[in-house]
């Protein structure tokens, strides 16, 4: 949408769908005025009476322009309107404000059947919206609507509140930013391992008087150092370790029974082995 034209075109719109598609006789005009302004006897008046920002649209993101990708655009002004819908025309001696009544349940009819407003009442300068202009009735309690009305010189008329969303107003071109560079080719990094991962499998033999060696066997364990206990006992503090194995000696004077050994292998791996003292 245009930069500062944009709420005008809106009201021009609509006062175009109005004119367009109510079918009273006669005809009845569409204006957009101040209430205070004079018109025609016999006509609808559309007055913006208030202007917010779009809770919902108010954060949006940068956008490549449509016509130029290698441009990013500020997220525009997204705007909602709200225009009082009064009617006006002569009473009639017996019937009163009748003909008021059916000027607006005419050009309530036709805000109601278009709550999108039609292309073919758009001026050329909104065609390419990247927004519908959706018109919805808006209710408006009795005390706003009288403070809207206390400001101008005549009485109060009966009308109806609509808002209409969402208008955007574009940022100018000189806000704008060139994209940056992508990247156009991205390589395959080459992932491997750093080592082999130490394990402990058995405990050569499993049973054994007190006194005896025992071999521990594993894999991956060169390199590392072992840390071995028997029933919480330390027996080994850091062995440096040159193959998958290494030997141990049993403690003298243990008791036959189970015995619970653990063998910690540079605390990156652990194994409780049980081993049998035989007599």
């Amino acid at each position: 949408m245009s930069v500062s034209t944009a709420i005008g075109l809106v009201s021009e719109s609509l006062r175009n769908l109005l004119l367009g598609e109510m079918t009273l006789t006669p005809e009845v005009d569409v204006t957009i005025l101040s209430p205070h302004e004079k018109g025609s006897n016999r006509r609808v008046n559309l007055y913006l009476y208030k202007v917010v920002e779009s809770p919902l649209l108010k954060n949006m993101d940068w956008q490549a322009r449509t016509d130029n990708p290698g441009r990013l655009s500020p997220p525009p002004l997204s705007l909602h309107l709200h225009y009082l819908l009064t009617p006006y025309a002569q009473n009639d001696q017996q019937t009163g404000n009748s003909t008021i009544h059916e000027i607006l349940g005419e050009a309530m009819r036709v805000l109601y059947e278009n709550p999108v407003i039609p292309a073919d009442y758009l001026p050329a300068e909104l065609t390419g919206a990247r927004e519908q202009i959706k018109v919805m009735q808006n209710t408006i309690v009795l005390e706003e609507m009288s403070n809207v009305w206390s400001t101008f010189a005549e009485p109060y008329r009966l009308s109806v509140a609509y808002e209409v969303a969402v208008v955007q107003l574009d940022m100018l071109a000189a806000s704008e930013r060139t994209m940056a560079k992508r990247v156009r080719q991205v390589g395959v990094p080459e992932v491997s391992a750093p080592f082999q991962p130490p394990s402990v499998e058995t405990i050569t033999p499993m049973a054994a008087p007190s006194g005896a060696t025992v071999t521990i066997s594993g894999k991956n364990l060169a390199g590392w150092r072992a840390y071995v206990s028997l029933m919480r006992s330390p027996l080994l503090t850091g062995l440096e370790l040159t193959g998958d194995s290494f030997t141990l000696a049993i403690p003298a004077g243990l008791a036959p029974g189970f015995y619970e050994m653990r063998v910690d292998i540079s605390h990156l791996t652990r194994k409780t082995l049980f081993f049998e003292v035989t007599a």
